[in-house]
């Protein structure tokens, strides 16, 4: 993809519940600031109210305000692309990972280099996913294994390896010691991160599932798919607490579904779910019926990389070729995803 341009133009197209199109035209409403990165966007992650980390293909990790698109911090250090951020909650501390096969830990107050490595994988690490008090660290790779770090002294604590268990995404279950873990073997494990061992393993799905999410209240996990032409590119949910089986599916997009998140509870809004795709589209689904509530098609964005819910009703969508696109949700008798900003 061609890098990005100091301004972003596209095209957003709305959907209604039922698929019809809805009022269509230049992006001219939504705010534009500068992108945070010079090239596609691979990962974005709340970190604090007001605030994102944000990883791309320029290598660089950056945190921003989502509200005004201001660039607070830039991080330099990777060699190579950023595939994944994520923080803890709360936390003044963020972590990145590369293709160079690295994971490097960040001080938001602190100085521009890193204050911790986490070198040991041998190819991409594709997995990140930080303990609620920090103090722990899970990573994965395509190199078969999932690694547990101490964030203070950089020390690999535990290395588990699993044949064909190309790891896609981590999540760290609230409160809990597990770590959901989606994988390119078609799976979803659930591990134990006290002896790094699979503490449960979900049934396969037909393809590769790309991303996961667990609720706030860890009672469900979330996967999505790879697919093509309408094959495959669902959303599933799993019950962590009683059956460990299948809760529901979620099925509307056109090409694999690259991200999805639970959406903090909010008064307006039944309990719901957001997908993106590398279709463009970013839906909001109703999580227990699985009826899709909303969709929204970014124009020219390419494929979407990545989802973070900041709060009931704001969305990050990470993209290709259009940066990060902040976007709306509303409840209410006819749900809607509208686009607010984008840098």
């Amino acid at each position: 993809m061609g890098k990005l341009q100091s301004k972003i133009s596209f095209h957003t197209t709305k959907y209604r519940a039922d698929g019809s199109v809805g009022q269509t035209g230049p992006a001219g409403a939504p705010q534009q600031h500068s992108p945070a990165h010079t090239d596609a966007v691979t990962s974005v992650a709340a970190l604090r109210p007001d605030l994102c980390v944000s990883g791309g293909r320029d290598k660089s990790v950056a945190v921003s305000s989502w509200r005004s698109g201001a660039a607070l911090r830039r991080f330099i250090g990777h060699e190579r692309e950023v595939t994944k951020v994520t923080s803890a909650l709360d936390s003044n501390r963020v972590f990145s990972a590369s293709r160079d096969k690295t994971v490097m830990m960040w001080e938001l107050h602190g100085a521009s280099e890193p204050s911790q490595h986490f070198p040991g994988h041998d190819l991409v690490v594709t997995g990140l996913a930080v303990s609620p008090d920090a103090s722990q660290l899970c990573t994965g790779s395509r190199d078969n294994t999932v690694c547990k770090w101490d964030t203070e002294t950089g020390e690999c604590l535990g290395r588990a390896a699993i044949s064909r268990n190309l790891v896609t995404h981590l999540c760290w279950v609230p409160g809990e010691p597990y770590v959901i873990q989606t994988s390119e073997d078609k799976t979803t494990r659930v591990w134990d991160s006290r002896e790094l061992q699979v503490a449960h393993t979900f049934p396969a799905k037909q393809h590769i599932q790309t991303c996961c999410d667990v609720s706030q209240d860890g009672r469900y996990c979330l996967s999505s798919s790879s697919g093509c032409a309408g094959h495959g590119a669902e959303a599933t949910l799993w019950d962590l607490r009683q059956t460990r089986g299948r809760v529901c599916e979620y099925k509307g997009h056109f090409q694999t579904t690259t991200s999805c998140v639970f959406l903090p509870r909010g008064p307006a809004l039944a309990p719901s779910i957001a997908t993106s795709s590398s279709d463009s589209t970013v839906k909001v689904w109703d999580q227990d019926t699985a009826a899709c509530l909303a969709t929204l098609r970014l124009e020219g964005s390419g494929p979407l990389a990545s989802l973070a819910a900041c709060d009931s009703s704001t969305l990050l969508c990470a993209s290709s070729n259009s940066g990060i696109h902040v976007l709306r949700v509303s409840g209410g008798a006819e749900p809607a995803l509208e686009e607010v900003a984008a840098f």
